[in-house]
């Protein structure tokens, strides 16, 4: 009987062995020290990161900051 848990526990394991990996088969593309799973010779992406890289964004911001000065004037 003792031999049937080890044996269920051991089948256990390995669906949940596959089961991680299966669903973090793409991390495993990353490099150790971090960044992107881009290969080497891939483009660095394009165009805007974030609102402050964008330079609509900031152009809209200046214009606010413009407008606002106006205002209180």
């Amino acid at each position: 009987m003792p031999l049937l848990y080890v044996v269920v526990f051991a089948g256990a394991a390995v669906i949940a062995l596959l089961l991680w990996r299966a669903m973090n088969g793409d991390r495993a593309q990353i490099p150790r020290g971090g960044g992107s799973p881009r290969s080497a010779d891939s483009p660095p992406p394009s165009g805007p990161t974030g609102p402050d890289d964008d330079p609509d964004f900031l152009r809209s911001l200046d214009e606010d900051l413009r407008r606002r000065g106006q205002d209180e004037s």
